[in-house]
């Protein structure tokens, strides 16, 4: 959700910033803008709506030379998507670009106004530009008038300004929106998110909750929530993305779909020894910790969410553990009970996501003995608040339809349940032999593209899409729905099949398809029972079955056979059909598939 990039050399950014911005896009957006100090002290801008390359077209036709500069791709809060609204945004000598939302803004642009200052936009980050300015007449640098700034600052924000008066300085402030410092030899850079640079750097700077940097070409200054000089530690990053390098495949997502078995393979890679989980896949000292568990309360958000209430039914089922699930943003704003012994799970794939993190920072207030995240960003919010971390090694997703980070999310709940079950006298070698044979059964799975493709074009013409499943497959019919509406914009919603009568059944006839996930599983004759009330009442069925569950195409019902798997894993491997499925519903419909209106990958504000 939004992005930000900033860079101070010895030669022109503009190409920096660019490419930086395009390396965002994945994060949703809908305007893009530069600005530019050049040589002579002037600052010179572009802002557009629309897509990075039109930002690109209006840098051909008019370049914006110069050594220090700021870019920001937008995601609309305050304000429509305009030139007027797009970032950065100006006060005299001020530029800004920010991410997240000044709640106190309002009366800040009201006494901003009182002081005569006069508002171009319908953002709140304007009021940051003149405010700035205000406290820059006050103040013998950029970094103290931006310390004044940010205690008058109430929300979330990353934000990134540049004084032309003070050309070789670049501040940028976080308080609840992500930001990362990167080093170069004679020159420095600022981004919401490493990918953006690393063209340019392999040094990493992670600011901490509160900071403020002063980023000069020589240097980086860190100031801490206190207004104290502090150090952050430099890492190298190890990932591996270009985010133009589509490969063979038409989207990103598609591309993804196809990199699980991958993923799989890379998130088990040293975890599992002969028959066991080695118990430091969790973290140093995690054996002691999870060897105390008794309960666990994952949180999360989206896609994410879905991976926690598949793994419930593992922690209940096979560990033997009460677990709940919340949504992070429910979870945060009301009273709840701990149980004794509980260990806080996070689950998010960039380690951002905003009520997540909130949720986090809560529940060390309320008595879990201890927190563990399940994340893909080794450098985030998360990983480094959290007690222990699952590092999901997925590789860079760029489609905002996350895929193969929630197969990888699922693995990584499974091996946390498997760990703490044997810690409880739990036989997991069944289990673990099981997970070694997974990437191979994804495979399988992904050799069904071309059927669901031919499937997919019943959905040319339709609206609303039912989905259904029981057990552990329920939480996986709410994927495979939230999918769809997703990239296609079909309304989609999931159903328990055991609820069908107690309401959803009003909804059936010819034009409501009706999806089912159906394994071979102690549930399965009952599900039959739940699709023939579908058929009686007109509805068309397609059903994603396991080979040997005796379920047959004819008259009202089309049926994928998905290779056996066991019933422990198969949530797993039934994800597959459904994510081809939203894919290529999403080309007929002819959606923006990895782009889709009004959503953004990374949710960093509430």
């Amino acid at each position: 959700m939004c992005g930000i990039v900033g860079a101070v050399a010895q030669r022109d950014v503009a190409d920096i910033l660019q490419e930086g911005l395009r390396r965002l896009e994945y994060r949703g957006y809908d305007s893009a803008g530069m600005a530019v100090i050049n040589s002579d002290g002037r600052c010179a801008s572009h802002r557009r709506v629309g897509k990075v390359s039109e930002l690109g077209t209006a840098l051909t036709e008019q370049p914006l030379p110069g050594g220090i500069g700021i870019a920001h791709t937008r995601w609309a809060t305050h304000g429509t998507p305009t030139e007027d609204n797009a970032h950065p945004h100006f006060s005299g000598r001020i530029a800004v670009v920010h991410n997240g939302i000044i709640e106190n803004f309002q009366s800040l642009r009201d006494q901003l106004q009182a002081r005569g200052y006069r508002f171009q936009s319908q953002t709140d980050t304007e009021v940051i530009a003149h405010l700035v300015a205000d406290l820059r007449s006050q103040h013998d640098t950029l970094l103290d008038a931006v310390l004044a700034a940010r205690k008058l600052l109430h929300g979330a924000y990353g934000t990134a300004i540049m004084d032309t008066e003070d050309p070789d300085v670049l501040v940028v402030a976080r308080s609840g929106s992500p930001l990362v410092i990167g080093h170069g030899i004679g020159e420095n850079f600022v981004a919401s998110d490493q990918l953006a640079l690393l063209p340019v750097t392999r040094q990493f700077q992670y600011l901490e909750e509160g900071d403020v940097a002063e980023v000069t070409r020589t240097g980086v200054r860190i100031m801490d929530v206190d207004d104290q000089p502090v150090e952050r530690p430099i890492q190298e990053s190890n990932l591996q993305h270009d985010a133009g390098d589509k490969g063979p495949y038409r989207h990103f997502m598609l591309k993804e779909i196809h990199e699980q078995p991958y993923a799989l393979r890379q998130t088990l890679e040293g975890r599992l020894q002969g028959d066991t989980v080695v118990a430091e896949a969790f973290g140093a000292h995690s054996l002691d910790i999870l060897s105390q568990v008794k309960a666990v309360q994952i949180i999360a958000c989206g896609t994410s969410y879905h991976a926690g209430m598949v793994a419930r039914y593992w922690f209940e089922e096979v560990v033997g553990i009460p677990c709940q699930v919340e949504i992070a943003s429910e979870f945060r704003y009301r009273k709840s009970v701990v149980l004794p012994d509980s260990l806080l799970v996070t689950i998010s794939q960039s380690g951002e996501t905003a009520d997540t993190l909130a949720a986090l920072r809560l529940a060390k207030d309320l008595g879990y003995m201890s927190s563990l995240t399940i994340c893909n960003s080794p450098g985030s919010s998360l990983v480094r608040e959290s007690d222990l971390a699952y590092m999901m090694r997925a590789g860079a997703e760029i489609g905002v339809a996350s895929t193969k980070a929630f197969t990888v999310q699922l693995v990584g709940l499974l091996l946390l349940a498997l760990s703490i079950g044997k810690q409880r006298g739990l036989d997991i070698t069944d289990i673990a032999l099981a997970l070694r044979e997974l990437p191979g059964q994804v495979e399988q799975a992904l050799l069904l593209a071309p059927d669901i493709e031919k499937l997919a074009e019943d959905f040319a013409h339709k609206q609303h899409a039912l989905f259904l499943g029981r057990g552990s497959q329920y939480p996986i019919a709410m994927e495979g729905a939230l999918k769809l509406k997703e990239i296609s914009y079909i309304h989609a919603e999931a159903y328990a099949a055991g609820e069908l009568k107690h309401g959803p059944l009003a909804l059936i006839d010819e034009e409501m398809p009706t999806i089912v996930v159906a394994p071979n599983n102690e549930l399965l004759e009952k599900l039959k029972s739940n699709m023939e009330e579908v058929r009686t009442r007109g509805g068309q069925l397609y059903v994603f079955a396991d080979a040997d569950a005796g379920v047959v195409s004819e008259p009202g019902i089309s049926v994928i056979p998905v290779p056996h798997v066991c019933n422990l894993l198969a949530p797993i491997v039934y994800t597959i059909p459904l994510q081809l499925l939203s894919y290529y519903v999403a080309l007929i419909k002819g959606t923006d598939v990895d782009q889709p209106r009004n959503l953004a990958k990374s949710v960093t504000v509430e």
